[in-house]
């Protein structure tokens, strides 16, 4: 079989098939859930589905503003995501540069010992923190959660692996030029490193916005509650509205599907780029 004068073998094909087979089942969710969140909900769970609607109902969009304080959790998670995510990004480049760049004492054995903190769950060490955060009069503040998440081991490992694959001869020259370390770091490396940044942006943004546990275990008052803890509000005061259930959870998908689609074409580069040298 031949297209556009290019011969197209069965297992091409087959693994073109595959690949429409699994995004089609992938997108299914998002699509009815599209498709729910402008309907009444006495159809949401009719058979056969209705994928569009004959008549939307666009109003759940303006009703699900005034059933709870939404655009409020939406300004509380923007906020703490933003914020969290930009210390990330500082505090994770910063410290991959030293491990990647520079040579000190036992460099090695505390890389080691810092990503392995990874293969530790949180729920493992969230009662101590909880306790720290509360001696230290944090409790029931936004500043707990981006004290307890402006760090993480993922992303120093991400970028070091990143800048492992920048030679060190650049490095070297910088120096010579007369140009010190915060220097090289912020003129050098941090322009070089957009794919890894971007990559690092996203898992951060969508971690931090998604965030349940966290919010539940240390924001109490309803003037601090993020956009998760809302949708949690939501379905327990209006468990029957589906339609209302299901565009308030396209709304607060679309942060994040903004953020994905404006870094995706770093996306894979920087993943690919994390692994050519360790």
């Amino acid at each position: 079989m031949r297209i556009a004068g290019r011969r197209v073998t069965a297992k091409t094909v087959l693994l073109y098939a595959i690949v429409i087979t699994v995004t089609v089942v992938m997108l299914m969710p998002f699509a009815w859930m599209l498709s729910a969140s402008l309907k009444l909900s006495r159809d949401v769970f009719a058979f056969p589905i209705e994928w569009i609607p004959s008549e939307p109902q666009w109003q759940n969009y303006v009703d699900i503003w005034t059933k709870i304080p939404l655009a409020l959790f939406i300004y509380n998670t923007s906020k703490l995501t933003i914020i969290v995510t930009l210390l990330q990004l500082l505090t994770s480049s910063f410290a991959a540069y030293a491990f990647a760049k520079l040579n000190f004492p036992y460099k090695n054995t505390l890389f080691l010992g810092y990503i392995a903190t990874i293969a530790m769950p949180w729920q493992v060490y969230m009662v101590p923190q909880f306790l720290l955060m509360r001696e230290f009069g944090l409790n029931n503040t936004h500043l707990a959660l981006i004290c307890l998440q402006a760090f993480t081991a993922f992303g120093v490992f991400l970028m070091r692996q990143f800048y492992m694959s920048i030679p060190t001869e650049l490095c070297e020259a910088a120096r010579i030029d007369g140009m010190n370390e915060y220097q090289i770091w912020a003129r050098i490396m941090l322009p070089l490193s957009k794919p890894a940044l971007s990559t690092l942006t996203i898992f951060t943004f969508v971690t931090t916005w998604n965030d349940f546990l966290g919010p539940m275990i240390y924001l109490t008052k309803t003037e601090l509650k993020t956009v998760q803890i809302g949708l949690r509000m939501f379905i327990s005061q209006y468990s029957a509205e589906y339609g209302l259930i299901m565009a308030a959870s396209v709304v607060a998908l679309i942060p994040v599907l903004i953020v994905f689609l404006s870094l995706q074409r770093f996306f894979v580069e920087g993943i690919a780029s994390t692994g050519l040298k360790g």
